[in-house]
């Protein structure tokens, strides 16, 4: 049974928490509430998540505060955050969105349909990465036992599948990368992609490393950064 990806959703207003959860049920996730900046950075002490939308205005530690606490956490500092707000300060507001590490920024009322196209695409980067990173696991075990005969077969077949997803995810990464330059994305969607470009090049680097004849067991696959 595939394991759901958990979606943080952080505003103060519980209205504004329904509609998302009302917005965001289609995708068939895990929901996850949370009413203010401090009870978000409780839950992600806990809690993997695959992105974040977090409303800009709340009161006490308002969302660029809380954004700053997120990238500051080695463990949350790559996870996704889309900025949701009522109010449109101008570029120099939006600039300040980016600046504190989201990758989107939506004024609301914002479309749905765009909405829940936006948290799809990261969703499903998640699942593969989470797909990935099991999998090298277990061939990291494998390889580390020094199985031989049918041991060798399994990880041989293993290495193969691995190859072919992370040749699924490299190819929706490049997409993705295509898509934000036709539509002149900001400067931090576009560097955000390309930190996840450099991490599935790792990974790539990794897997060739193990094939036979390039170095076999002493090759080690990367931790997830």
């Amino acid at each position: 049974m595939v394991q759901k990806a958990k979606i943080l959703l952080v505003d103060d207003r519980p209205e504004n928490l329904l509609a998302l959860e009302a917005i965001l049920s289609a995708l068939d996730q895990t929901l996850v509430r949370a009413s203010s900046g401090e009870e978000a950075l409780k839950a992600l002490l806990t809690d993997d998540f695959a992105v974040i939308l977090l409303d800009v205005q709340m009161p006490g530690m308002d969302g660029f505060e809380t954004a700053a606490h997120i990238k500051r956490r080695e463990r949350t500092r790559d996870i996704p955050i889309i900025f949701l707000t009522a109010i449109n300060h101008g570029p120099h507001h939006t600039f300040r969105g980016y600046a504190a590490g989201a990758v989107d920024y939506i004024s609301k009322p914002f479309d749905p349909w765009v909405l829940r196209a936006k948290v799809s695409v990261f969703v499903d980067l998640y699942m593969k990465n989470c797909q990935l990173r099991e999998q090298a696991a277990l061939l990291r075990l494998q390889l580390e036992g020094g199985q031989g005969g049918a041991g060798a077969k399994e990880s041989a077949g293993l290495l193969a599948e691995l190859s072919a997803r992370l040749a699924a995810v490299e190819e929706q990464a490049e997409a993705l990368t295509k898509q934000l330059d036709d539509e002149s994305a900001d400067a931090a969607a576009v560097a955000t992609a390309a930190h996840l470009e450099r991490k599935l090049t790792g990974l790539r680097r990794a897997l060739d490393a193990l094939e036979p004849g390039a170095g076999g067991t002493a090759a080690v696959l990367p931790a997830q950064t």
